[in-house]
C-alpha cells in the first residue's frame, strides 16, 4: 500500500543540490530567501534556460499524469473485458503485479538518484498506471457494478482532483504556509501512516489484522479520513518543493523530479479515496 512520499524532505533537497553540483548550505539557508544560487561555484552555475521552472514542472506533471491515465486504461479495459466474459489476457496479472513491484523499485531509485528523474519518472508512471488500472477495475466491479463513470472510481477521481485543486488554492493564496513546523508535522504524520500499514502487512502474514484500520465502522472511516488528510497535506510539500526548487535555480531535471513527487502523492491520495469510498459503501 502506498503510504508516504519521502521525496521532498531536507535530506532529499541536499541530495538534489549535490547532484546538481551546487553548494549545500543547509535547509535554513534554503528557506531564507532561496539564494543558494549565490553559493554555487562558477563551474557549477546553471544557465537560465537550463534551470527548473514552475511552468516547466507543471508541463512535466501533465505528461506524467497522461502516462498514468493511458497505462491505467490498458489494464482497466482488459480487466473489464474479462469480467464481461471475455478471455483474460495472459499478460494482465504479470503487468499488474509487475507494475506494482517495478513502481516501488523505480520510485526508490528516483528518490536516491534525483538526476535520473527524466528517465525514471515516465517509467514509474507507466508501472503505476498498469497497477492502478487493474485495482480500479476491481473496486468498480465489487462496489459499483454497472454504474460506469458514476461509480466508485469516477467518484474517487473527482474527489482526488477536488482535493488537489483545493490544496493548491490554499497553498497559492498562502492561506496555509509551509513552515518548518508544518513540514515536520506532515513528515511525522506520513511516517506514522507508513508504519501502521507496514505493521498491518506483518500482522496479516501471521493471520492477524490491525484493529480498525480496514474496518468499515465509524472508527475505521475516521482513520481513513485522517489518512486522506495526511495525503492531501503532502501535496503542500510537493508544491513547496517545486516553488523552492525553481527559486534556487535547480537544473532542468528538477522539473521531472517535481513531477515525480507530485505523482507519488496523487496516486496515494487516489488509492486512499478508493478505500474510504469502499468503506462507506460497505455500511
Amino acid at each position: 500500500m502506498r503510504s508516504s512520499n519521502p521525496t521532498f524532505n531536507e535530506s532529499a533537497m541536499d541530495r538534489i543540490r549535490e547532484q546538481a553540483g551546487m553548494a549545500v548550505a543547509g535547509g535554513a539557508a534554503a528557506d531564507a530567501g532561496f539564494n543558494l544560487q549565490d553559493a554555487t561555484s562558477t563551474s557549477g552555475r546553471i544557465e537560465s534556460a537550463d534551470r527548473m521552472t514552475v511552468g516547466g514542472t507543471a508541463m512535466k506533471s501533465l505528461i506524467a499524469l497522461g502516462i498514468v491515465v493511458c497505462a491505467a486504461g490498458i489494464t482497466w479495459a482488459a480487466t473489464m473485458s474479462m469480467a464481461s466474459g471475455g478471455e483474460a489476457p495472459g499478460w494482465l496479472i504479470p503487468a499488474t503485479f509487475g507494475g506494482l513491484i517495478a513502481g516501488a523499485i523505480i520510485g526508490l531509485v528516483t528518490c536516491f538518484k534525483p538526476h535520473l528523474a527524466p528517465y525514471t519518472t515516465p517509467l514509474y508512471c507507466l508501472a503505476e498506471g498498469l497497477f492502478l488500472g487493474t485495482i480500479s477495475a476491481v473496486y468498480q466491479l465489487v462496489y459499483s457494478p454497472g454504474e460506469g463513470l458514476d461509480g466508485i472510481v469516477g467518484q474517487a477521481v473527482l474527489l482526488t482532483m477536488g482535493v488537489a485543486g483545493g490544496m493548491f488554492g490554499l497553498y497559492g493564496t498562502r492561506i496555509i504556509k509551509v513552515t518548518d513546523k508544518l513540514r515536520a508535522g506532515i513528515m511525522i504524520a506520513t511516517a506514522g501512516v507508513m508504519l501502521a500499514y507496514l505493521a498491518s502487512i506483518v500482522m496479516n502474514l501471521f493471520g492477524a489484522t490491525m484493529p480498525y484500520l480496514h474496518d468499515s465502522g465509524p472508527i475505521g472511516i475516521g482513520i481513513s479520513l485522517v489518512i486522506v488528510a495526511v495525503a492531501a497535506f503532502n501535496l503542500l510539500l510537493d508544491f513547496d518543493f517545486i516553488e523552492r526548487g525553481a527559486a534556487m535555480g535547480l537544473p532542468k531535471w528538477g522539473e521531472w523530479y517535481g513531477a515525480f513527487g507530485l505523482m507519488v502523492t496523487l496516486i496515494w491520495l487516489y488509492l486512499e479515496m478508493l478505500r474510504l469510498l469502499a468503506k462507506l459503501k460497505q455500511r
